[in-house]
């Protein structure tokens, strides 16, 4: 089992795919915690919420809003190097010499899912590092506080640290699932930036259905972090940070799963 979880943390890092997204994704959340920061607390600011009014937010609710934009906003790219660990098998043609030197399908699937916490953490620190220090640095631009000596927010940004670590072992879930590449990639891209962000709008209208948004993949992972960006404008509640936890990482083993035994319950050729 070693030398098969060694094998597969070796697969993701001799690419350059890893650290091509890891390098987007430190400017893309520089740039968003800068953004946010300057936008929440320059003077005559106001939040808007989900109803189109202006929402009072306290200075520890801006800093959770900022801090933890990796998990409302940057969890794609985590979840991509996951999905592509697999899929890239797939494409490449790699996976038959693979269950050749490993015939036991379920320890591959266990090495692949282990392989990608140590890059999904890599994702997470520097992901939410970026952000912090860039909305750190706009909040003292602004004059604001940056509550980065406050117990709760420094839980805070570790558990959104956290939450993407889940998100890449969600991605390697997905790949067994859906092997084709190319595929995979559009209905991730579509559904973390369009689908599930319209169905918690939706789902919130209705008073019956707006606990459903909260077992929804992103909002799982907001609540990792125990706040967001959208549950700050009012765009609905979010479980307990233990629950955000159960369920992404329930998404993550019923999808590897699922690709068990259904895309590798095939002959592999």
């Amino acid at each position: 089992m070693k030398d098969t979880l060694v094998s597969e943390y070796r697969k993701i890092v001799t690419t350059r795919t890893w650290w091509v997204l890891l390098i987007v994704m430190v400017g893309y959340m520089a740039f968003l915690g800068a953004m946010m920061a300057f936008a929440f607390t320059f003077e005559g600011a106001e939040v808007t919420g989900t109803s189109g009014g202006p929402v009072m937010v306290d200075d520890a609710g801006v800093a959770t809003a900022v801090y933890t934009l990796p998990a409302s906003l940057g969890y794609a790219l985590p979840l991509l190097v996951g999905l592509l660990s697999v899929t890239s098998e797939f494409r490449h043609r790699t996976l038959t010499p693979t269950l050749l030197a490993q015939p036991d399908r379920n320890r591959f699937v266990v090495a692949k899912l282990a392989a990608s916490v140590p890059m999904g953490l890599l994702y997470g620190v520097l992901g939410t590092l970026a952000t912090v220090a860039a909305g750190a640095a706009a909040f003292a631009f602004t004059d604001a506080p940056n509550l980065l000596g406050d117990g709760e927010i420094q839980g805070v940004i570790a558990r959104t640290a956290l939450a993407l670590t889940v998100w890449c072992v969600v991605g390697v879930g997905l790949g067994f699932a859906m092997p084709n590449q190319v595929v995979a990639i559009v209905v991730v891209l579509a559904f973390t930036q369009f689908v599930e962000p319209i169905a918690r709008l939706v789902l919130g209208l209705n008073d019956a259905t707006a606990p459903i948004g909260k077992f929804l993949p992103g909002a799982a992972g907001e609540a990792i972090s125990g706040g967001s960006f959208y549950s700050a404008t009012g765009a609905g509640s979010l479980l307990g940070p233990a629950a955000g936890a159960a369920v992404l990482v329930g998404y993550a083993l019923l999808l590897a799963l699922l690709g068990r035994f259904t895309t590798l319950r095939r002959d592999i050729t």
